[in-house]
């Protein structure tokens, strides 16, 4: 059956038709979706995405484009969307932590506590650099323990782990 006779009789509420003008169209999607995120996890949780707002949506479709270039522009938006979501909330998440890093310094001020300056440049750390130097030289893990934790490769470890001292080493200086 020709495409456009699928898409007909998919708007006309023929869920077989709709089916395979999914299967039709859903490695083409997948494929496209895996060279703008380079992420096949993602490519594929998006393209299932794709087709289910293709499903809410097929009775909007008005033929003007290619049934394709659809899917291509629905995909398109879940994943601007999707990439928006993460850089929002990438930045709460970073205001969260500065939030709690000045409550902390606050506390500390309140008990007369001294604040070492050496939290301050932890604080400075990306986290997937942080947590690998404070499990190291705070508490001792070697760096094969510490790749098992965060499961990645030991030499990783070792990476992260000598590029934050530097880091913080020029930050103490």
């Amino acid at each position: 059956m020709e495409e456009h006779e699928l898409i007909r009789q998919a708007i006309q509420g023929d869920k077989t038709a709709l089916s395979q003008l999914l299967q039709q169209h859903y490695a083409f999607v997948y494929k496209y979706l895996l060279k703008i995120t380079l992420d096949s996890h993602m490519s594929e949780d998006i393209a299932q995405e794709t087709m289910v707002k293709c499903i809410e949506k097929i009775r909007l479709y008005n033929g003007q484009s290619k049934f394709s270039s659809w899917l291509i522009t629905i995909a398109t938006n879940l994943f601007l969307d999707q990439t928006r979501r993460k850089k929002r909330e990438k930045l709460w998440q970073q205001q969260e932590q500065d939030q709690s890093l000045r409550r902390m310094q606050w506390q500390a001020g309140q008990q007369n506590e001294n604040w070492p300056e050496v939290l301050n440049a932890l604080s400075e750390l990306q986290q997937e650099a942080r947590i690998p130097v404070i499990l190291k030289h705070y508490y001792g893990y070697t760096y094969e323990e510490i790749g098992h934790m965060l499961e990645i490769a030991e030499g990783t470890v070792k990476s992260r782990v000598h590029h934050a001292l530097k880091q913080l080493r020029k930050e103490l200086a």
